[in-house]
This record gives structure tokens, C-alpha cells and sequence, in this order.
């Protein structure tokens, strides 16, 4: 099967490509590299440095290579940056994917694994989150990709094509050969061990008035390799599920503070913290519920202790301490 993998020389995008390759597909891994590491990429795709804003790039992509499904993680992501920036999350997430779903169309590609957010949901009013919960956004990046969500909806019945969304809630971790490094950082877990390794004075938590057990943020926190596993599970049952949409979680959440004192445990370090004020635009509590990917996938996490994504991610960045920052930007 040729997959093809839009932002496959970012984080997550990086990561499913390479468990896609181990699990013998053939990988097509698009990036336009603003954001992404070219030694991210698996040598084992096929790299193309494209913008999905071009139109005529991608109808080379596809008129060059026999697609059978499209893996679609390429996106804006910072959630800060889509309350200062909301143009570009529409035009980035919204417009640049019809460009992807219209290749697709024309070129007879009907099976789409789209890459969500638990952002869609907003504050929410049942915690573990169902997946028909209200769908209500509190910033343009949960709306950018709710609005894609019914996009999708529309071209199922428009051309057939089959989709699932996947709504991850706090992607955290590292395969042996692939983690996080973002040119701006602005992940928990990231940041906690950069201050752990020194390479930062403190942690920023960002609001201690929250409605929770110590007044900061409560995410659910699942493993990379976990979330790469629900899409590949998702691609391979895409025509019995075609059109659903799963959150991919652990149905248990940390605060901010639990998450930094279990990276004082798990390096040994003390890690300095500094308390603010609340940023716009985040809900106290995001956990999901994980009962429908169970029940209709047989998914269950199974990297995805709190230490173990810690660890994870500690060893990736023992090994690579400057991340991809040597990345020439070199097309393979």
C-alpha cells in the first residue's frame, strides 16, 4: 500500500511514517519543512518538499506516484498562536487541506486519515470526553479543525470517500530514533526536560486558578507510538469505519505540577518552576474518553504511562540534545 504523508518531517507526522515503513508500506512523505526536520523524514520514504498551498506541486505528487491512502497531519498547531494569528490557521488547515481532498478526488484516492485535535470539544461538560460531546472551540485552531472535520463530511458524500478522524489529546513522547523539536517550543514535556538539562531557568506554568485538584491545567498525555498505532488501525478498517471519528487517550489525567514532578523522578533533577498568569484560549481539563477506539479498533494504549513518555522522551533527548538542529534541509 503507497501512503502518502502530509507533514511526515514533523513530530507526529515523523513518527507514523516511520512505524508505517516497519510495518512494510510504502510511504510518500510530503513537508514543505517551515516547521519540519528533513532528517525527521524515515530514509525509508520518499521525500517531496512541497507546500499543499501549491496546487500544481501536489498534482505532480500525485500524477507521479499510485496513491492508495493519505495520512493528513500537516497543520498549524500552536494554540496561543491561532488567538494572535487566525488567518493563517484557516488558511493553513482549512483551505490547504481542500487542496489535498481535490487532488485526491481527481486522481480516484478515496481513503483519508485525518489527524484532529481534542480542541474541537472546548471546555468540556463530561470528563472522560465522549466523542459526541458539543463540539464547541474556544480558539481558532480547535474551529480550523472542526471546520475540516465537516468538510470531510461533505466530500464523503460528495466523491465516497472514506475517512476517519483521530482527536489526540497531548501528544508526548519519543520512538528510539524520533522525537519532539519544534522551532518554537511550547509542549509541556519538552519544556520540563529542557529545564531539566539546563537548557532553561524554569518552567512556565500558565495559571494556578483552575478548577482542578492544584488550581493548574489538566491534560491527558498519550505516547506517540500510540496515536501512529490508532492511524494504522484506523487506515487498515477505514471501510467499516468510514466516517467516524475517535479520541485517542488514556482516559486519565495529569496536572502541569504532576507532570514536572514526574520528570523530577524520572531524571533525578530538580526542576526549577515559575508560576503566571492563565493563557487565552485553554480549557482547565481536555481527557478523553478512549471506550469507542476500544470497542470498534481493539485499540488499546500501550506506551502511555506518564513515566514512560517521560522516559521516552528523556533518552531521545540524552541522544540528540540539539534535536534536529543540524537538519540542512537537504531534499533526500
Amino acid at each position: 500500500m503507497n501512503i502518502l504523508v502530509t507533514g511526515a518531517a514533523g513530530y507526529i507526522g515523523s513518527i507514523c511514517a516511520e512505524v508505517l515503513v516497519a510495518r512494510g508500506m510504502n510511504v510518500i512523505a510530503v513537508d514543505n519543512l517551515l516547521e519540519g526536520h528533513s532528517r525527521a523524514v524515515p530514509p525509508g520514504a520518499t521525500f517531496c518538499n512541497l507546500d499543499l498551498g501549491n496546487r500544481e506541486q501536489l498534482e505532480s505528487v500525485f500524477k507521479k506516484h499510485k496513491i492508495d491512502a493519505v495520512m493528513h497531519f500537516a497543520a498549524e498547531a500552536l494554540v496561543a498562536k491561532s488567538m494572535k494569528e487566525p488567518s493563517i490557521f484557516y488558511a493553513t488547515n482549512v483551505a490547504c487541506g481542500v487542496n489535498l481532498l481535490d487532488a485526491m478526488t481527481r486522481h480516484g484516492v478515496r481513503k483519508f486519515i485525518f489527524s484532529s485535535t481534542a480542541a474541537t470539544y472546548g471546555e468540556p461538560e463530561i470528563v472522560p470526553i465522549p466523542e459526541e460531546h458539543r463540539k464547541a472551540p474556544i480558539n481558532p485552531y480547535g474551529k480550523s479543525k472542526l471546520i475540516f472535520e465537516g468538510i470531510l463530511a461533505d466530500y464523503k458524500a460528495y466523491t465516497g470517500l472514506q475517512y476517519a478522524s483521530l482527536r489526540y489529546f497531548n501528544a508526548a513522547g519519543a520512538s528510539l530514533e524520533r522525537g519532539e523539536h519544534h522551532r518554537v517550543e511550547t509542549h509541556l514535556i519538552p519544556r520540563v526536560l529542557d529545564a531539566a538539562a539546563g537548557n532553561l531557568p524554569y518552567v512556565d506554568v500558565f495559571g494556578t486558578d483552575y478548577p482542578t485538584p492544584d488550581g493548574t491545567c489538566v491534560r491527558d498525555y498519550i505516547h506517540v507510538l500510540d496515536i501512529a498505532d490508532s492511524h494504522v488501525r484506523a487506515l487498515l478498517e477505514l471501510d467499516r469505519v468510514s466516517g467516524e471519528a475517535f479520541n485517542v487517550g488514556n482516559s486519565r489525567g495529569f496536572s502541569i505540577l504532576e507532570v514536572i514532578d514526574a520528570a523530577e523522578r524520572v531524571t533525578g533533577r530538580e526542576i526549577p518552576r515559575k508560576l503566571g498568569p492563565r493563557r487565552p484560549g485553554d480549557p482547565a481539563v481536555l481527557v478523553a474518553s478512549k471506550e469507542k477506539l476500544k470497542r470498534m479498533l481493539g485499540w488499546e494504549a500501550a506506551h502511555s504511562s506518564l513515566e514512560e513518555i517521560i522516559q521516552s522522551a528523556w533518552a531521545w533527548k540524552q541522544k540528540h540534545p540539539r534535536g534536529y538542529e543540524d537538519d540542512a534541509r537537504a531534499l533526500a
